[in-house]
């Protein structure tokens, strides 16, 4: 078992590592949306009480892309119509887009009359209702022609072939959590909604995507009067315009508001700075704690269309070698030391160790 935790890893690196070589498609500067409505064409999803899961995510995720696109928001979809989507191939629409938000819309069902709204963040599973949802959804792969080589002998009846599928995220997880948040909070102020919390369980859908992600379970179809409510055009549209709202408020206070002078000024010296380059993206991030795992005094230089983010400050290599150990200790392994002068970065030819 341990062996194939390890070769998911290895394979998600290199999948990653692929991707990002690749062109994106969106070069705009719009804040941009993934919406992936669940299941679609041979794989039906939930099916309870005459109501079709693929169905109703299709109706409700349409709607809510209208709403945002009706608010400037740049909108892509896994799927338009019914039709069957593998995991592998939404993610890859999603990191193609360079998407700043990822949601994937579901619908639940159980044995009981459970009732309510919740939202999913990647991560273990904190109890065995949790793992049993991420079960149900990850199931879909079942419906994939070679599914055990595509997925690295990933077996979703199985909680141990999850732990492997955190690790990617990890830097997304806060940015998702928040917006799990507002989402779930507009369900409960707006619509009134039991609130069903937002959890973290393994959904292979979440791990492949390196964004901020979260997939939402509308509510119950097993559930009589919740099935009909959500299978109905009034029930999609209130659903679809309280996610919206929670996405327009995570969109303003999360990018709209970033501040430019997080940029370092472009004042030239002549003076030498040693400063550890922690990670680069075509993205500017808000400098908070938690977009960088909790490391502070990171500041952040533009060359081009990439933002480099930096960490510290520093006279002399030493402190410089000592800031980037503790780069390292945070979770930046692939950190180093540069020269910092005239706003110019130039990589030093060999890494401290």
């Amino acid at each position: 078992m341990f062996s194939q935790r390890l070769l998911i890893v290895v394979l998600l690196q290199f999948f990653l590592l692929n991707l990002q070589s690749q062109e994106f498609e969106n070069t705009s500067d719009s804040f941009t949306v993934v919406i992936d409505p669940g299941h679609g064409g041979k794989d039906p999803g939930a099916v309870s009480n005459g109501f079709y899961e693929k169905v109703i995510a299709l109706a409700t995720s349409l709607k809510l892309g209208k709403t945002l696109q009706d608010n400037g928001i740049n909108v892509i979809y896994t799927r338009d119509r019914d039709q069957f989507v593998n995991l592998f191939e939404r993610a890859n629409i999603a990191n193609k887009s360079d998407a700043q938000l990822f949601l994937s819309i579901h619908c639940n069902s159980h044995s009981s009359q459970a009732y309510g709204a919740e939202t999913f963040v990647l991560g273990l599973h904190a109890n065995q209702r949790n793992f049993e949802v991420a079960k149900k959804e990850n199931s879909v792969i079942f419906y994939e022609e070679d599914y055990e080589n595509t997925y690295a002998g990933f077996d979703p009846n199985n909680p141990e072939s999850v732990i492997g599928l955190t690790l990617m995220q990890e830097e997304y997880l806060d940015q998702s959590i928040t917006a799990a948040s507002y989402i779930q909070n507009s369900f409960v102020t707006r619509l009134k909604r039991k609130n069903r919390n937002v959890k973290q369980a393994g959904f292979i859908v979440l791990k492949y995507t390196y964004m901020p992600s979260v997939l939402i379970e509308l509510g119950f179809l097993s559930n009589k009067k919740e099935g009909a409510y959500l299978n109905s055009n009034k029930g999609q549209s209130e659903m679809a315009n309280a996610i919206s709202n929670a996405v327009i408020k995570y969109r303003d206070d999360f990018y709209n508001n970033l501040s430019q002078s997080n940029l370092v000024n472009n004042v030239n010296t002549d003076i030498v700075y040693y400063r550890v380059q922690i990670a680069a993206s075509n993205k500017l991030l808000e400098l908070k704690p938690y977009n960088f795992r909790g490391l502070k005094s990171v500041n952040v230089v533009r060359e081009g269309e990439i933002y480099k983010y930096l960490y510290g400050k520093h006279k002399t290599l030493e402190e410089a070698n000592k800031a980037l150990k503790t780069a390292k200790d945070y979770g930046f392994n692939s950190s180093f030391v540069v020269t910092f002068q005239n706003n110019k970065i130039q990589r030093l030819n060999w890494d401290y160790r």
